[in-house]
């Protein structure tokens, strides 16, 4: 089922927490409502499943237009942050409730309800109650109760973030194997970059009630279209740096180069403001750009270390490197910027 949001606002009293916005979700696609708190994820969400009302624009699911549908015949699915399960009804129960209010047959409902306890891997817990069971093991239930009705769109609004991390990791795997088996058309919810990169076909970012961009995992974090974007994406984050490009080369704090080829065409005006953008990955040891300073924190994280570079003008840059530490706290090093990797931002803050 395809997901249009046509022009959406959302106005609580007086205040706009929604503007003007455009979403198209793909059918059998899974994409992320990613964001700091506050910057609408949820309410977007509720818009699509009839939960909040649309103040201005539409909700189409395929040719339909659900803006005024109530949400009982939306035929969406939805597993919220808390579960939301009836602490007196049993497992099988819980996942039937769905069914029962639509008073499907009874033999069909049992069927339903093994059917998809089966595929969740929940069939031994269908006679406990939900105060009997782990907190993934109610994370199953309430995504079986969602997925039962067999319903055209699935909504998840922040669904693992109740999970300690081992299981957060396990059930990341498990409900995109779950989505990709049942074909359901996806939204999930989060403000883990973590969650939305590894489970989503396509992440929206999102900012005061607007989408930043909309782009897969890899481009969102490889070309972002802004500096908010490139420093929202991205583990440990991005460092900024200011400076001034001239004749293809960039001019910043202690060090000098020539641009790479993709932007030496590129529309820069002479001596012109440039903000660089360096990720973790793109300082390290041998690279070609060289870049002096003295290692300001080390911070060993099992497999790689992360390391703080500070600029002789006090900025300061960051490495992930490979391995424990080999580097010691107020050690002088000359290291270097993958020139490929490195992203440029112009004055306004978008990605040139």
């Amino acid at each position: 089922m395809e997901i249009r949001l046509e022009q959406v606002s959302k106005d609580f009293d007086s205040v706009r927490v929604i503007e003007d916005l455009e979403l198209l979700v793909h059918d059998g696609e899974m994409i992320a409502l990613l964001g700091p708190s506050g910057c609408g994820k949820t309410t977007t969400l509720f818009m699509i499943c009839g939960i909040h009302t649309v103040t201005a624009g539409r909700v189409l699911f395929g040719d339909r237009d659900v803006t005024h549908v109530p949400p009982q015949e939306r035929n969406v699915g939805v597993v919220f942050q808390s579960y939301a399960l009836y602490p007196h009804l049993a497992v099988a129960e819980n996942i039937a409730f769905p069914l029962r209010i639509r008073k499907e047959a009874k033999e069909d409902v049992e069927h339903k309800v093994r059917k998809i306890a089966a595929t969740l891997h929940i069939d031994s817990l269908l006679t406990r109650r939900p105060g009997q069971l782990s907190g993934g093991q109610q994370q199953r239930v309430a995504l079986a109760r969602a997925l039962v009705r067999d319903p055209a769109v699935l909504l998840l609004d922040e669904p693992l973030a109740n999970l300690d991390t081992g299981l957060r990791l396990e059930m990341r795997s498990e409900l995109r194997r779950i989505q990709q088996a049942t074909g359901s058309t996806a939204i999930l919810v989060t403000h883990d970059q973590a969650e939305a990169m590894s489970m989503c076909d396509r992440i929206a970012l999102m900012n005061e009630g607007q989408i930043e961009q909309i782009a897969t995992p890899s481009e969102i974090y490889v070309r972002p279209r802004n500096k908010f974007v490139a420093s929202f994406i991205g583990s440990p984050p991005i460092a900024f740096c200011s400076g001034a490009v001239s004749e293809n080369m960039f001019k910043g704090p202690g060090f000098k180069f020539e641009l790479p080829e993709r932007l030496q065409a590129a529309a820069i005006k002479p001596d012109s403001a440039v903000t660089l953008g360096i990720r973790p990955e793109a300082l390290q040891p041998g690279l070609d750009i060289p870049v002096s300073g003295m290692i300001a924190f080390v911070e060993p994280q099992g497999r790689e270390t992360l390391y703080g570079l500070q600029l002789p003008d006090g900025n300061m840059l960051r490495s992930v490197q490979a391995g424990g530490s080999r580097f010691k706290l107020g050690e002088h090093v000359r290291w270097g910027l993958d020139r490929e990797s490195l992203l440029f931002f112009d004055p306004d803050g978008s990605g040139i």
